[in-house]
């Protein structure tokens, strides 16, 4: 998520200059394998790990089964002042401190720049009626069948996408106070309606259904798609002259809006938690701050953009990707977070069939939304 192992590997260098006789040993697993190694490992292993990435929903979650700490009163005042908002989603629940607030990410929009030249577009597109237009421009032009490749794969990536859409389709909230569905009417609605119309239009490859965010990039690095969503992580790997064969060619922009949403972005910020049942609690939290902080972040920003707004005023560190940073700049105010609830892991799953289901036309967008509002009850139990 976000840092490689090779990124992970710096900055445990760089902590064991001042910390030699601190021996760190990361394990690194594919995000969709990261929920289930944490929970079996934390709660019927007994306990294997001191630290842990903590996904922006899962933090209720962790509480509820007694997996992480409370480090309300031990973050430095620093990193109250000097970090994002949004990149504290993943780190707070009910008001109280359990993770360090270590990556600050959203889905950006990335396309072809050549591609949208082709087609006579000279901008990329600011509201997802013009992401529609131009798409069938592009298509119309012939170079390509499918303009639009996305990662609609029946995982957590679909969710963060119908998330992002959702918001800029004015469903911020999913679930309200009281615990009833928000997320099959409004923006939640509009939004799976419209991912559904793409794929009818023929402007989505049906490909996005078993597609997450790595072969969206792959797809991108041929040069047969002209838009798509994506992590900060995407626009070097599709840009990699050693893989891709349109280096260079892939841009970036703040994800579209639509109406007075001018834009919007799924909140993607980890933190970093201590167990509960780490018998190093205080060398743990050491090596997150460390690994969270300004510096640390700042020495590799080409996979994953600092937390710390001062980043983002400093020349030295965006002048590399200035185009990236001020798209971020502009989505980072605003970032909306999938459901900070106990049972979110139960609505995940139950929300990625449904809206497979959708896109499938096995069910209409209401109907397969609806469904699952009908479930909520059992989940909250």
């Amino acid at each position: 998520a976000a840092y490689s192992d090779t990124d992970v590997a710096a900055m445990t260098a760089a902590f064991n200059v001042d910390h030699p006789n601190m021996t760190i040993v990361p394990e690194f697993v594919a995000y969709d394998a990261l929920h289930d190694k944490i929970v079996t490992a934390q709660v019927g292993g007994g306990g294997v790990y001191d630290l842990i990435l903590v996904d922006t929903p899962w933090p209720a979650e962790m509480v509820k089964a007694g997996i992480i700490t409370d480090i309300t009163d031990k973050i430095p005042a620093e990193f109250s002042s000097g970090v994002f908002d949004a990149a504290w989603t993943a780190a707070k629940y009910n008001g109280k401190i359990y993770g360090v607030p270590w990556i600050n990410d959203t889905k950006f929009f990335f396309y072809n720049e050549k591609l949208l030249n082709d087609a006579g577009i000279t901008a990329a597109p600011k509201t997802w009626d013009e992401v529609e237009a131009d798409a069938k421009a592009i298509k119309a032009k012939g170079e390509v069948k499918y303009p639009i490749i996305s990662s609609w794969k029946q995982a957590e990536a679909v969710i963060c996408e119908w998330t992002q859409l959702a918001a800029a389709m004015g469903g911020s909230d999913f679930i309200d106070a009281q615990g009833k569905a928000l997320f099959n009417q409004g923006g939640g609605l509009a939004a799976l309606t419209f991912m559904k119309k793409l794929i009818d239009e023929g402007l989505v490859d049906p490909a996005s259904l078993s597609s997450t965010e790595d072969d969206v990039n792959t797809a991108m690095s041929t040069g047969q798609y002209a838009m798509t969503l994506n992590w900060t992580y995407g626009l070097s790997v599709m840009n990699d002259p050693k893989a891709s064969k349109v280096p260079g060619q892939i841009k970036v922009a703040p994800s579209p809006g639509e109406g007075s949403v001018l834009t919007s972005g799924v909140n993607g910020g980890m933190s970093l938690a201590v167990t509960t049942t780490s018998k190093h609690p205080a060398e743990a939290l050491q090596y997150a701050l460390f690994l969270a902080s300004e510096k640390s972040q700042e020495m590799d920003v080409a996979n994953a953009l600092p937390m710390w707004k001062a980043s983002f005023d400093n020349a030295d560190v965006t002048k590399n990707n200035p185009t990236l940073f001020a798209a971020a700049k502009i989505e980072f105010t605003g970032l909306v977070a999938r459901p900070v609830v106990p049972y979110y892991t139960k609505l995940s799953n139950a929300l990625q069939a449904a809206i497979q289901e959708a896109l499938l036309g096995k069910k209409t967008p209401e109907q397969a939304l609806n469904d699952v509002a009908a479930q909520l009850p059992s989940f909250q139990q």
